[in-house]
């Protein structure tokens, strides 16, 4: 493939609904440019962008792949994204990347909460944007109504740039609004001039007319002329249309249908004619070195920069890192330095990847998208530049991870290959972590959605050959007292010589500090228990804090005060004193009014606000106390609560058929409170084995 100059690229993204057909459309895409010689179909699993395993199995995609498109005289970077909401974070730093977006709708479905989102996406990244309508093909599809509900959503900026001609409820051709022309397909792509059908005039006059007026509103002549009754020219409305989609006023509508080809062409051209190339739109980071703002702004002839912003980690490809050059021209000899890692590194090759396929560059300019292969310790997120000129970027702000599961591996042996392989994934997969919960001697995994864990899980078994088995979390409940105890405990023992003999007299107390485990205290009066036993008494408390007595948990806010005692001169010893401690504590811990604590979460909720009422509802079922409810300005409500984190479990799912998916939520740890008895005596229960044992 060619070097392209900055003003001969565009960075485009393709955003919609999972199943709204971008990849179909990519497809489509790299047929007509001649990237490929036959049309492969998601179906067949055989398409140029879902190329791992778990795609062409379960038939979506999972991860952003990019497909670079030569068309007339320019190179589109095609980013073609998931739309499943699991997989957001992959949309997310593709849409950090690019310079405009595509959003995508199936004309069957119409729009949808995915729609809704790729919109908020690109407002977030301030990306001019076009939307394709696909499907075309299918009998009863009604273009007028996806643009009427995307005019009731999204108001004047909205404005078609094709309508279809139908005959016998059959797509038959389209009509060029720019151009008021009729345009009839011959076969697939291939178009010829024909009449605009009468039906069609009307609807064809309103959607002029926006066009008419969003084109006089870019200067004062035009204006004067659009009022004095004066035609616009195809070209010059071209280059109003630009303008006005470069700055986001206008946001123009296309249609066609990619399985055949049709209306795919048409948009490629107004990709290349409406949308900015990187030289257009502004980049700033900080140069390290000055602490001053360094204005990147896609100039090829500024000091060399870069953002990693995607990791490919493949057991067969290697490593990938994908960068968008920010600044400079960057070649394949050049050696340049990682500013977030404070490290230098040799560039060995320079590729474009094609979706699985790297293909050698020998450069690439500002502005452009491109892979180093096995770059170090590189990061997503990470900045690179040349020493003297330090600059850094920032990191891409990723969804974060709120669902969770605990694992365990199949094979005991497994546990060091699981750990890499999951290292490994979390580089790939900003939403994916890995928590090693030692209070409850659990590891979890966390993800954006149950289904998001299972291709954690599957992709594990495919690509590292491990397993593991996937179960719900434990919660990390506490145990401590309401009341006082006074207790003593003799550890006395004789086994021939030296025996064994510690005695204690202690009071336990809550103490009122839910921060600590314990706090010690002693008031031994006369030396009935020599000052040289207290650390021993102390390490008894230490472990005894460990597994309550109550259902084996950590304790917290529990005073231990020894207040009297006995010691024998020649059998007591700091292993007595610490096991008649142990007992003590046992003893006086269930004398004193024992409960268990359970963690609070504060948690926050966005959804319509037509769904609000069903969250409260819910909420109410889960043990939640609403705390208030706050508008966000967007026709969406935050209701905020405070939850028992027990309840908590499976909740993205429930939000989502219950939202249907426009729901979102995020919590964090509040604080803990005494649970209600019967959870208590529920949870009791399940832990009676763990009393006669540590752990699991």
């Amino acid at each position: 493939m060619d070097v392209y100059r900055t003003d001969r690229i565009r960075n485009v993204v393709l955003l919609g609904h999972g199943g709204s057909g971008k990849t179909s459309l990519v497809e489509a895409m790299a047929y007509l440019s001649g990237i490929t010689n036959r049309l492969g179909k998601v179906a067949d699993g055989n398409t140029i962008s879902d190329f791992d395993k778990e795609e062409i199995r379960r038939k979506f995609s999972i991860s952003t792949s990019l497909v670079p498109v030569e068309w007339g005289k320019e190179k589109i970077n095609v980013l073609d994204t998931p739309g499943f909401f699991d997989f957001a974070g992959e949309a997310e730093e593709a849409a950090s990347a690019a310079d405009a977006a595509v959003i995508v709708i199936s004309g069957k479905a119409g729009v949808q909460v995915g729609t809704q989102k790729a919109w908020d996406l690109c407002e977030r990244f301030q990306l001019p944007r076009m939307i394709f309508v696909t499907d075309m093909d299918i009998d009863n599809v009604s273009y007028r109504k996806v643009v009427e509900d995307l005019q009731e959503l999204y108001g004047k900026r909205i404005a078609p740039l094709h309508m279809p001609i139908r005959e016998n409820e059959k797509f038959v051709g389209y009509i060029n609004i720019v151009k008021n022309k009729g345009r009839r397909y011959i076969e697939r792509d291939k178009k010829e001039e024909c009449e605009i059908p009468e039906y069609s005039k009307e609807y064809l006059e309103k959607y002029r007319e926006t066009l008419m007026e969003s084109v006089a509103e870019t200067s004062e002549e035009f204006m004067d002329r659009y009022f004095g009754g004066e035609e616009f020219s195809v070209a010059e409305i071209s280059a109003a249309l630009a303008a006005n989609v470069g700055d986001g006023s206008l946001v123009p509508v296309c249609m066609g249908s990619p399985v055949n080809l049709q209306g795919v062409s048409n948009l490629l051209d107004d990709i290349v004619g409406y949308f900015p190339n990187p030289s257009q739109r502004k980049r700033a980071g900080l140069d390290k070195n000055s602490n001053a703002v360094f204005d990147a702004d896609y100039d090829f002839q500024k000091p060399k920069s870069a953002t990693i912003f995607k990791t490919i980690v493949d057991p067969f490809l290697g490593k990938y890192s994908l960068i968008k050059v920010c600044s400079g021209v960057i070649k394949n000899d050049d050696v340049l330095y990682n500013v977030d890692q404070d490290s230098e590194e040799k560039l060995n090759k320079l590729y474009i990847l094609q979706g699985s396929k790297p293909i050698e560059i020998p450069e690439l300019h500002a502005g452009d998208i491109g892979a180093i292969a096995k770059l170090g310790d590189a990061k997503t997120g990470d900045s690179l530049a040349t020493k003297a000129h330090p600059v850094v970027y920032g990191q891409v702000a990723v969804s974060k991870p709120y669902t969770s599961k605990r694992y365990k591996p199949k094979n005991k042996g497994d546990v060091d290959k699981i750990s890499q392989a999951f290292s490994k994934m979390m580089q790939e997969d900003l939403t994916m972590k890995v928590v090693n919960d030692s209070a409850n001697h659990q590891t979890l995994i966390c993800g954006l959605g149950d289904q998001h864990i299972d291709i954690i899980v599957s992709k594990l078994q495919e690509r590292y050959k491990v397993e593991v088995e996937l179960s719900r979390p434990k919660v990390a409940f506490r145990e401590t007292i309401r009341k006082k105890s006074d207790v003593e405990a003799k550890y006395k023992k004789q086994s021939g010589g030296h025996g064994q003999y510690g005695h204690v007299k202690m009071r336990f107390e809550p103490s009122g500090d839910m921060e600590k485990s314990f706090i010690f205290a002693e008031e031994v009066v006369g030396g009935a228990v020599p000052k040289n036993y207290f650390p021993a008494v102390e390490k008894g408390m230490q472990e005894s804090v460990q597994a309550g007595p109550l259902a084996a948990y950590p304790v917290v806010g529990v005073k231990a005060i020894l207040y009297d005692g006995s010691y024998h001169p020649v059998d007591s010893s700091e292993m007595a004193f610490k096991t008649a401690t142990v007992m003590a504590f046992k003893k006086g811990f269930m004398e004193a009014g024992p409960v268990l604590l359970e963690p609070i979460v504060t948690m926050k909720v966005t959804v319509p606000d037509k769904y609000t009422g069903d969250i409260m509802g819910d909420l109410n079922k889960r043990r939640g106390r609403v705390l208030g409810m706050n508008p966000d300005h967007s026709g969406n409500t935050v209701v905020e609560a405070e939850v028992p984190e027990l309840e908590i479990y499976g909740y993205s799912t429930t939000l989502r058929s219950m939202t249907g998916g426009s729901g979102t939520f995020e919590y964090e740890f509040a604080r803990y409170e005494q649970a209600p008895s019967d959870v208590q005596e529920k949870e009791i229960a399940a832990r009676a084995s763990k009393l006669t044992k540590d752990e699991e």
